[in-house]
C-alpha cells in the first residue's frame, strides 16, 4: 500500500496511518487539502503538471523516511550507472534523453552502447569503480550466504549484511595491507 492519493493525476502524501483509510479532497486552484473524519491530515500545492509526486517526510513510515531523496528520478540517473541487464536500446535512449551519458556495462553481442559511450573518458574509470564495488558483493552472495537469507525482518537482514560484508573486509584486508 501506498501514502498517496491519486487526485487528478498527481499524487499527494497522507500520513501513513492513513493507508486503507477513506480520505475526502478539496480541491482549489492552487492547494490539494486532504481530510479524514473532517480533520485535515494533509495540505500541498497543487501540481501545475499532471504525474509525478508531492510527498512531505513526515507522512512516510520511518523506514521510508531514511530513502526519502531517492526520487524516481534519482534512481533513474542511478541506474545510468547499471549492469548488463540495462543494456536495452530504450532504456538506453530513455537515459540518454535526460542528457546523462549511461555508464551501463556493455553485452558482448547486440549492445545498445556504442562508441559515444565506450570512448567517453569517465567510461573506463566508471568500469574499474564497478569492479571495485561488485566484488565484495559477489563474495556475500557466494561466499557469505546472502544470496538467499534465511532471516525474516529488516533488522536480522540488514545485521547478517553487516556481519558479512565485515566478514568480507577481514578475507580481503591481508591483500589490501600488502598493497
Amino acid at each position: 500500500a501506498d501514502y498517496h492519493v491519486d487526485v487528478l493525476h498527481s499524487f499527494y502524501s497522507v500520513p501513513h496511518r492513513l493507508i486503507g483509510k477513506k480520505v475526502d479532497i478539496r480541491l482549489t486552484h492552487r492547494m490539494v487539502e486532504i481530510f479524514h473524519n473532517h480533520e485535515r491530515a494533509a495540505v500541498h500545492t497543487r501540481r501545475g503538471t499532471r504525474g509525478g509526486h508531492s510527498t512531505v517526510k513526515e507522512h512516510m513510515p520511518k523506514a521510508h523516511q531514511r530513502h526519502g531523496g531517492m526520487t524516481p528520478e534519482y534512481l533513474i540517473l542511478r541506474a545510468g550507472r547499471a549492469d548488463k541487464g540495462y543494456d536495452s536500446a530504450d532504456f538506453v535512449a530513455a537515459v540518454r534523453r535526460m542528457v546523462v551519458t549511461p555508464h551501463i556495462a556493455q553485452k558482448v553481442r547486440h549492445s545498445a552502447i556504442d562508441g559515444r559511450t565506450t570512448h567517453h573518458p569517465g567510461y573506463a574509470v566508471s568500469q574499474r569503480h564497478r569492479k571495485k564495488i561488485e566484488e565484495p558483493f559477489g563474495w556475500a552472495k557466494t561466499v557469505g550466504g546472502m544470496a538467499q537469507t534465511v532471516h525474516r525482518g529488516l533488522d536480522r537482514v540488514r545485521a547478517q549484511f553487516t556481519m558479512t560484508m565485515a566478514a568480507c573486509n577481514l578475507a580481503r584486508l591481508p591483500k589490501l595491507l600488502a598493497a
